[in-house]
């Protein structure tokens, strides 16, 4: 085991001893649900806690439980961190790969936290990439895959609309024309609007029912302004884009905040 695998271990360690400690005696919490919730006080903390998944995968042949039937198989296999899909009209479904880069290591809590999401298999070389899957015979299984887009910068969502297609970077929303059927995009993206990288760096996209907005959600810098406010300005937030037939126009309306 690497000494950043063993030290992230210790962390685990530490985090619930700390977690049982918070816990001892104390009153549980009861669901904060409601029109009008109550939301309990916040409890300092010396050590920051969390719970932080180990990355498993599936073995061979291991597939999720369906219910009665349904069945499971895998679509598609070996890919690199998939973090969104996005399905075309022609049926072709797009995955955005993409992870955390290190990098800010300057404590020994910096070194914590890129241990414990390397164990979790989220931080590392960032394959930036867009990979599309098709399935020719429509049994469930994609038998084509081609790098649809690559060279990006942490792709996350995806949208369609008409013949554009729009790439959710954690720096900007991008555009780039598609053609159906295409098994690539050739050309560079544009870039219609730029947002703060780094932080909680996906930014996915939903759009409106009548196909005439975007919106892009804006992950904030850090957890609890670490680094101050003014890095999150615009950030945790859900920002509008007006879609117009001819190129998008960045609105400056924030439609919520954290």
């Amino acid at each position: 085991m690497s000494f950043s695998g063993i030290f992230a271990r210790l962390v685990a360690i530490v985090g619930a001893g700390m977690i049982l400690t918070r816990r001892w005696g104390a009153t549980p919490y009861q669901p904060a649900v409601g029109t009008a919730p109550v939301v309990p006080e916040a409890m300092p903390q010396g050590i920051p806690t969390l719970k932080m998944p180990t990355a498993k995968g599936w073995a061979q042949g291991q597939t999720p439980i369906a219910a009665e039937g349904l069945k499971v198989n895998a679509f598609a296999a070996g890919l690199s961190h998939p973090r969104w899909i996005h399905v075309l009209p022609n049926g072709d479904v797009l995955t955005a790969e993409a992870r955390s880069t290190p990098g800010g290591i300057r404590t020994a809590f910096d070194y914590a936290i890129y241990s414990t999401m390397k164990r979790a298999a989220a931080v590392g070389e960032s394959p930036n990439r867009i990979t599309l899957l098709r399935d020719l015979d429509g049994d469930g299984v994609a038998e084509v895959r081609h790098v649809f887009k690559d060279g990006l910068n942490q792709p996350f969502g995806m949208a369609m609309q008409g013949s554009t297609f729009y790439i959710g970077n954690t720096d900007g929303l991008y555009q780039i024309p598609y053609i159906e059927g295409a098994d690539a995009l050739s050309g560079t993206p544009e870039r219609l609007a730029p947002f703060k990288p780094n932080g909680h760096w996906t930014r996915s996209i939903l759009t409106s029912p009548d196909g005439t907005k975007f919106y892009i959600g804006i992950g904030s810098d850090t957890n609890i302004a670490d680094n101050g406010m003014e890095l999150e300005e615009g950030r945790a937030a859900i920002w509008e884009m007006i879609v117009p037939v001819a190129r998008p126009a960045f609105s400056p309306a924030v439609c919520a905040t954290q």
